[in-house]
C-alpha cells in the first residue's frame, strides 16, 4: 500500500471513531431514534468504504502476485481468503 493511500484510509477511519463517539453523545442525550439510526447507517456506508477500497488494493496486489507466481496452492489460498471475507461480509 502506498503512503498517499495508507494516510487516505486512516484519515477516514478517524472520521468515522468521530461520527461512532457522535453516536455515543445521541444516545446520551435521548436524541429522536430514527436520527440515531440515521447516523449509524452513515457509518455503516463509510465503513463499506473502506472495506472495498481495502479489497480492491488487496485483489489488485495480493490476488493478483499469487495469480501470476503460478503457484498452485497460493492462488488456491488466496481465492479460499477472498470467498471467506466476502461470505462474511454479506452477512
Amino acid at each position: 500500500m502506498t503512503k498517499p493511500a495508507k494516510t487516505a484510509r486512516l484519515k477516514r477511519l478517524s472520521r468515522i471513531e468521530g461520527q461512532v463517539r457522535g453516536l455515543a453523545r445521541m444516545v446520551e442525550d435521548d436524541r429522536y431514534c430514527i436520527d440515531i439510526v440515521t447516523q449509524i447507517a452513515a457509518v455503516r456506508a463509510a465503513l463499506r468504504r473502506v472495506e472495498e477500497d481495502v479489497l480492491r488494493d488487496h485483489i489488485s496486489h495480493c490476488v493478483a502476485h499469487a495469480m501470476q507466481s503460478g503457484d498452485a496452492d497460493d492462488q488456491q489460498q488466496k481465492i479460499e481468503e477472498l470467498m471467506d471475507v466476502l461470505a462474511r461480509s454479506a452477512r
